[in-house]
């Protein structure tokens, strides 16, 4: 292989390998992925429907296929990013509306410890949805939705490490 020609892949290399890797590109804005299994029917997700199967105000899917949302640790970035941006209630308001919830039978959404866990749930669990970070997307998990991360929230700046253990 010629030396210009080592170029030109090194250059496709670096101007596809992001996407390849399901990485966004450094000139595209940071995003978080909703995901569902694989092979769970595509759903049609909008903001609001979202926001509605993260508050247990929908359960099932069109289909009468029960929905599980999951969630990451309350302390981590994309899990701040992800309910400041969706839910929009300040923390002290979320958890009044859960504890009123709780009295009515219905729990908050199970937190997993990692977005490595989210991915292994969502795509072994009939009905799983999660959130994660671009760089932990595996052909096991289909993106339902992009969402936006809001900028300053520090989710896009420790999201990803070097190399994810999938």
């Amino acid at each position: 292989m010629t030396r210009l020609h080592r170029y030109q892949l090194l250059a496709l290399i670096g101007l596809f390998g992001p996407f390849a890797a399901g990485r966004a590109s450094a000139a595209a804005p940071p995003r978080m992925a909703v995901i569902v299994g694989a092979s769970a029917p595509q759903l049609a997700l909008d903001r609001d429907t979202l926001r509605n199967i993260y508050l247990e105000k929908i359960f099932v899917d069109k289909e009468g296929r029960r929905l599980i949302p999951v969630n990451l640790p309350p302390e981590t970035p994309l899990r701040e990013a992800f309910t400041q941006m969706l839910i929009r209630m300040p923390g002290n308001r979320l958890q009044d509306y859960w504890d009123r919830q709780y009295f009515q039978g219905v729990s908050p959404p199970y937190v997993l410890g990692s977005q490595q866990a989210v991915v292994r749930f969502v795509a072994s669990t009939p009905g799983a949805i999660g959130y994660v970070s671009t760089c932990f997307l595996t052909p096991e998990v289909h993106v339902a939705l992009w969402l936006p991360l809001p900028a300053g929230s520090g989710a896009s700046t420790d999201a990803c490490p070097e190399s994810p253990e999938h």
